[in-house]
């Protein structure tokens, strides 16, 4: 595994694989990463972004579906705002904690929900508009 850096000179992996041609050792250590980094994902979904106890609510599958990709949707975007915010100061995106990204989009989501559906509508004082150029600033 020399062509990995940091990666231990020797791994131990039991697979059902026996044919050692069809499953090479470094192939399936190098796999075996990504499974990880798959497992985190889920765990970033099922715990930190849904809850641990928080089923979902939908009553018919087309329903659950929605919610389902509405999850997936949130967490591409929070993992889209770590990896801005990782580029902005030039440190790898995974060394960034998910469970604090959320919980920072969490407190700033209070400032949005307040602006209105249309532009028809003028804002109450102290709550995010947005002007003519699409930023949001807060009326005085």
């Amino acid at each position: 595994m020399g062509n990995l850096p940091g990666a231990d000179p020797v791994y131990r992996l039991i697979t059902t694989v026996l044919d050692h041609t069809r499953a090479p050792a470094e192939e399936l250590a190098a796999l075996y990463h990504q499974r990880w980094e798959i497992e985190t994902a889920l765990d970033e979904l099922k715990t930190h972004l849904r809850g641990a106890q928080i089923v979902l609510r939908s009553k018919t599958p087309e329903l659950v579906k929605q919610e389902f990709y509405g999850l997936l949707m949130a967490h591409f975007a929070v993992r889209g705002l770590m990896h801005e915010a990782a580029l902005e100061a030039e440190e790898d995106p995974d060394r960034l904690s998910f469970l604090h990204s959320v919980r920072v989009v969490q407190r700033r989501m209070a400032r949005f929900a307040a602006i209105p559906p249309s532009e028809d509508k003028k804002p109450a004082r102290g709550s995010p508009c947005r002007n003519p150029t699409g930023t949001v600033r807060v009326e005085p």
